[in-house]
């Protein structure tokens, strides 16, 4: 049984952050929005590569936050909206307190607001609030992501379901039909979803998620072709596993490390994909891949490792993941008690009292407490609603 000061302190401590966020309109800044900066657009700098890819990793790796100096203005980033949406129905059904859901309402009219062109891209589909410059792309602001649009569309299915609204489940519905004609991919003799239109990358956790996602909406429409296709896709990152379970990041050079919330990332999808198909031929995967997680992201102490090899940097969205991989794919006595570990470790080491939110990270030199609201905050505020309700429930029936 969870002691009870845990459930206690964890949620005291999802209701500031959702405090915190709500009086900032959940606007915020994020690691990645460097290329905001009205500075650097005045410049002209942000017309090459090489500039934009330096600017954004100095700002997603430095511990002073500079960016009211750049006139990086705080943002709503529509995924870290879908995460606290997700995180306002855990609260709702642990609570039946209709606040939580009028503020979700609020949210997820906002989220279908912002979709990707629809004269472009057709179905309901998502991205990011800033330009994106990564070593093998250029992604810019407000071009569609699978991760992006998977967690919208999730978010807006569990609360038109709870308000029967015909309009978030539709728009939720239209984003599978996205990703089977915008990111199915077939390059070098592999077969997946890819994580942005056009991109050839194959990246195991946007490959997975988009396919638990289509095989979700397959059992809910009765659509056999998505279901094939999901399988198809997700029979490849099985493929692609090594045999104690590990997955690295992707297919490039620059690919090939293994890191713990995206494994973590994988085998969430893994589990969502084999409860929509009703099929038990992920189940060797997923169990390996549990094994491979539970044996190399944790330390003794409770602590989240960010990397099978490295602990740092301690980090709240490697804890938040940790919680739900737990909790959803492990759900035996030992694996709750490894989550309370975790969350008392992380509420130790990360959680600012005084400013009443998480530090972003922990690196073995130095803290970097800057205050990001979709990386940080709102995974860490949609991680505490679920294992409070989790536990609470548990907690009842016992």
């Amino acid at each position: 049984m969870i002691n009870k000061r845990i459930l206690t302190k964890s949620t005291e401590i999802a209701g500031l952050l959702l405090d915190n966020s709500k009086s900032e309109d959940y606007s915020g800044y994020d690691p990645f929005d460097s290329l905001n900066s009205r500075l650097l657009q005045m410049t002209g700098l942000d017309r090459i590569p090489i500039i934009r890819l330096a600017w954004l990793q100095f700002g997603k790796r430095s511990p002073i936050n500079i960016r009211r100096l750049l006139i990086v203005p705080k943002m709503r980033n529509p995924k870290g909206i879908a995460l606290f949406i997700l995180g306002l129905i855990e609260d709702y059904k642990r609570t039946n307190n209709n606040d939580f859901l009028s503020d979700a309402i609020g949210l997820a009219e906002w989220l279908l607001s912002q979709q990707s062109d629809p004269l472009i891209w057709e179905y309901s589909c998502w991205g990011y609030h800033f330009d994106w410059e990564a070593r093998a792309f250029f992604v810019p602001k407000g071009k569609p992501n699978i991760i992006t649009t998977v967690y919208a569309a999730r978010a807006l299915y569990k609360l038109g379901e709870i308000l029967n609204r015909k309009d978030f489940i539709d728009a939720s519905f239209s984003s599978a039909k996205f990703i089977i004609e915008k990111l199915y991919t077939e390059f070098e003799g592999k077969t997946f979803f890819a994580y942005i239109p056009g991109e050839k990358a194959f990246v195991h956790n946007a490959s997975l998620w988009g396919a638990a996602w289509v095989a979700f909406v397959a059992s809910k429409t009765k659509n056999e072709y998505m279901a094939n296709t999901a399988t198809t896709v997700i029979r490849e990152s099985i493929k692609a596993q090594s045999s104690d379970g590990s997955w690295v990041y992707g297919s490039r050079n620059h690919h090939q490390f293994i890191d713990g919330f995206h494994t973590g990332y994988n085998l969430e999808a893994l589990c969502m994909a084999r409860k929509a198909l009703n099929t038990k031929d992920f189940d060797v995967s997923i169990h390996l891949g549990f094994i491979y997680y539970k044996n190399n992201f944790f330390s003794d102490n409770g602590i989240v490792k960010y990397y099978n090899n490295n602990t740092y940097p301690i980090d709240m969205h490697s804890v938040a993941q940790a919680i739900f991989t737990l909790l959803k794919v492990g759900n035996e006595l030992s694996d709750e008690e490894l989550c309370k570990k975790v969350v008392v470790c992380a509420i130790k080491l990360l959680y600012l009292e005084e400013k009443k939110q998480f530090s972003y990270q922990i690196n073995r030199y130095y803290t970097n407490d800057i205050n990001y609201t979709r990386w940080t905050q709102a995974w860490g505020y949609f991680s505490l609603a679920f294992f409070n309700r989790y536990f609470e429930s548990k907690y009842e029936k016992n």
